[in-house]
């Protein structure tokens, strides 16, 4: 397999795990610079360059997009996709996410748990909005931030009313949703690939902030998460679209609720808390897609000219005599096996 890894650092951990899970399984494998890519678009076709050079035949793309590229990178994506390349996460699937409050939306259509989470707009509907929310205390998130950033808590309603009024003058889109004490500062992130839950870490918050991202100082260890944090991982990836995906949830008196989807999960918090392989669970599961989807492709529709079927009495069936196989969970967590832990 021909593979691209669309990423601004070759030397983050997340994309030389991946670049070394895929040589060791023998693909070919080059990291690009989304912002060095640029693109030919024509009724005639698509092409792609790099560096002054065309580039093109690439198997399948893994985007490795941070937030402040997310339109550029994303168009590049979608000019590989539209170049024949599969990919795991979908351009779309990614502005879904990156998105917190279409996220939320979709999400909630699903009947996914959330927080409570309200918008607004208009400086004379943030007192009515607010008392839809309920009494604080809040958390107040940027629409587009990530790893903790712009994420405030407020304790009484003048700071709400405070905050939000500062972020209406930065002209800033934000979300304000309801404060889960019950978490006590902790969150569960499960590692989603192709529809399974592969891993999964509880973070704890430093003390004196109640962000647990570990770009905030936060701890991890690893967990099994339960039967319905598993299927709420797994409805919330497959509801945005997305292949690969790193999502939060957080445990509170009536279930599960996903805080946030990520579309760009980082590697190094998961592989050191689990010891799991992640990036070679990665790769396995980008080569299969792009081995099935060229299977598909290939499959020859049936010749015009095949005789019909003989009409008659169809033959009865005989009796299975194996069992029939029970349903199959949503996901599973899998377990470390010889070899496969990640060095620390």
């Amino acid at each position: 397999m021909k593979l691209a890894i669309l990423s601004r650092n070759g030397k983050l951990y997340s994309t030389r795990r991946l670049v070394e899970a895929a040589r060791v399984r023998g693909h070919s494998v080059r990291v690009l610079d989304p912002l060095r890519c640029y693109m030919h678009i024509s009724s005639d076709g698509f092409d792609m360059h790099y560096k002054g050079a065309p580039i093109a035949d690439y198997n399948a793309v893994i985007p490795r997009i941070g937030t402040s590229v997310t339109r550029y990178g994303t168009a590049v994506l979608r000019q590989f996709e539209l170049m024949g390349a599969d990919t795991p996460n979908p351009s779309d699937a990614i502005l879904k996410a990156r998105d917190k409050l279409r996220a939320h939306q979709l999400l909630a259509a699903q009947g996914i748990g959330l927080p409570t989470t309200v918008f607004g707009d208009n400086p004379d509907d943030t007192n009515d909005l607010l008392s839809m929310l309920g009494p604080p205390p809040h958390v107040i998130k940027l629409n587009e931030g990530t790893q903790g950033a712009g994420v405030m808590l407020t304790e009484k309603m003048s700071a709400s009313r405070g905050v939000i009024e500062a972020l209406r003058g930065l002209y800033a889109q934000f979300l304000v949703q309801e404060f889960i004490a019950e978490a006590k500062g902790a969150d569960l992130r499960c590692f989603v690939v192709g529809g399974h839950v592969v891993g999964a870490m509880k973070r704890q918050s430093p003390r004196g902030d109640f962000r647990s991202n570990l770009h905030r100082g936060g701890t991890a260890v690893a967990v099994e998460p339960s039967a319905d944090e598993i299927e709420t991982a797994v409805r919330a990836a497959r509801v945005l679209g997305l292949g690969i995906a790193g999502v939060d949830l957080i445990r509170s008196h009536r279930g599960p609720l996903v805080l946030e989807v990520n579309s760009s999960p980082g590697l190094e918090g998961i592989e050191g808390a689990t010891g799991f392989d992640i990036a070679g669970m990665i790769i396995d599961h980008v080569f299969a897609s792009h081995a099935g989807v060229t299977a598909k492709r290939n499959r020859k529709p049936a010749s015009k000219n095949a005789k019909p079927a003989v009409k008659g009495k169809a033959k009865k069936k005989t009796k299975a005599t194996s069992p029939k196989p029970k349903a199959a969970k949503a996901a599973r967590v899998a377990r470390p096996r010889t070899g496969s832990r990640t060095a620390l």
